[in-house]
């Protein structure tokens, strides 16, 4: 991995959505997007991504992805690792799902890292992977791998993340990584 560089810090303070409109550009060949203390206004909701193309709006680019996670309870006497169907897309053009169902209270938010590689490309699709930590709300530990691509040989060069309901705290910075 490269040295990142800070490009931009975005602050939501009750916020509906981040959306970074510039600095995406044909500098870095990968961008991570670092998710610090992501707290939902509203209880049990996913926080969430998704593009545009360059000239494009809406944020609505078709992405296929997969979406698995590991759990452990407040309780110490439950644990999982499971694929989850419902958080993919299959050429779906929603948002996607970085971390999900997570809660609303002081002590619940979500962190993480999103990487998002050659965005400036217009020959080849967008891969991107991800990797969030948040805390459920009925008291679970979650680890999340978000990864996948948007199907498109434009070059991208926004970004929006939202609750899926609701609004948000939390701060979103954008590094280039040379």
């Amino acid at each position: 991995m490269g040295i990142p560089t800070l490009i931009s810090t975005s602050t939501a303070s009750d916020s509906s959505s981040v959306d970074i409109t510039s600095g995406i550009d044909s500098t870095y060949d990968e961008y991570m997007f670092v998710f610090t203390d992501i707290n939902p206004a509203t209880d049990n909701v996913n926080f969430t991504f998704q593009v545009n193309a360059d000239g494009q709006s809406g944020f609505n680019e078709t992405v296929t992805s997969t979406w698995f996670y590991a759990q452990h309870d407040e309780a110490d006497s439950a644990t999982n690792l499971a694929y989850d169907t419902t958080r993919d897309q299959a050429q779906g053009t929603s948002y996607q799902v970085l971390f999900g169902t997570t809660g609303n209270g002081a002590d619940e938010c979500g962190v993480g890292k999103l990487h998002l590689f050659n965005p400036a490309s217009t020959t080849y699709v967008k891969h991107f992977y991800s990797r969030c930590a948040f805390y459920h709300n009925f008291d679970y530990s979650f680890d999340t791998f978000p990864a996948g691509y948007i199907n498109t040989t434009s070059a991208i060069d926004e970004i929006s993340f939202k609750m899926s309901s609701g609004n948000f705290d939390g701060v979103i910075q954008m590094y280039g990584i040379a």
